[in-house]
């Protein structure tokens, strides 16, 4: 699985930090779409991304391609929250004469994967707070984090892809 350096004992792992999104997510989007868990919604074809698109999306794997770009942010920016993600999947609103808004991606869209991710137990929510309040307790979640077994998905997928990024990107050889 690692690599031992000819130089000292040093045993190197290849991970999904070491390994680019651009060569990542589809690796990772394939996977994630063999699973019986990660299927699409049948509202999914009609609906757009967010309010700064025109149109849905034209690919036909885009909900895996989501589902893998996700899982991959879970685990490098964890504990992290649905609006989080959904400011960071956004883009720029048009506003006739005035400048670009940015504005956030479908929270749908991205609460629905993620529960298919949870459903896959690649994901699961973390640091459950009980608040009591005149109206009873509230159960906060301070968002969702990676688990074991998605770091194993997330590490095998990379290490595949190991020889590939260091054709495409040679200066990633040294690390």
């Amino acid at each position: 699985m690692g690599v031992l350096s000819p130089s000292c004992s040093v045993f190197y792992v290849t991970t999904y930090h070491d390994i680019p999104a651009d060569l990542l997510n589809p690796a990772l989007g394939q996977r994630l779409a063999s699973l019986d868990s990660i299927q699409m919604p049948d509202w999914a074809a009609y609906v757009k991304t967010g309010v700064h698109t025109e149109k849905p999306p034209t690919s036909k794997d885009w909900w895996a391609m989501r589902c893998a770009a996700l899982l991959r942010k879970v685990a490098r920016n964890g504990p992290i929250g649905v609006n989080h993600l959904s400011q960071n999947y956004g883009g720029r609103k048009a506003t006739r004469s005035a400048p670009a808004r940015p504005a956030a991606a479908s929270r749908k869209i991205i609460r629905v994967a993620l529960q298919q991710l949870e459903t896959s137990g690649l994901v699961a929510k973390a640091d459950l707070k009980v608040v009591s309040s005149e109206d009873g307790d509230q159960k906060l979640y301070s968002g969702r984090v990676c688990t074991n077994q998605g770091q194993k998905l997330l590490d095998e997928v990379a290490h595949s892809l190991k020889e590939e990024a260091e054709k495409s990107y040679p200066g990633l050889s040294k690390y």
